[in-house]
């Protein structure tokens, strides 16, 4: 008879082999559905405007910790990814299709 030797396991790497086990048996896309009904039931309960809410904190606390500059770097850094990866008409032709469209947003107060 062989003895079973038991690894004691930590909640976190319980919780990655239970969610590797959930991925295997039912794929990435899982994930992605729950996610997004459980956001709406989210948005149902407690309105859209909670999502700005903690977006809105979680962006200050980002700014805390890490600084203003922090976003104008992964800014820049992601404008110049998207121009590494478009033609140099990129930006011209988001442009025009942008200013074509119009404003989504009410009157600008004067």
């Amino acid at each position: 008879m062989v003895s079973e030797e038991r690894k004691e396991m930590t909640v976190s790497e319980a919780g990655r082999r239970g969610g590797n086990r959930v991925k295997e048996k039912y794929g990435t896309t899982f994930y992605r559905e729950i996610g997004q009904k459980g956001g709406e039931t989210v948005a149902e309960e407690r309105g859209r405007e909670f999502y700005r809410e903690i977006g809105k904190k979680g962006g200050e606390t980002v700014r805390e910790r890490r600084g203003g500059g922090f976003y104008a770097e992964i800014g820049r850094k992601g404008g110049q990814t998207v121009k590494e990866r478009n033609d140099p008409d990129y930006y011209s032709r988001i442009g025009k299709i942008g200013g074509s469209r119009g404003r989504k947003r009410g009157p600008v107060s004067e």
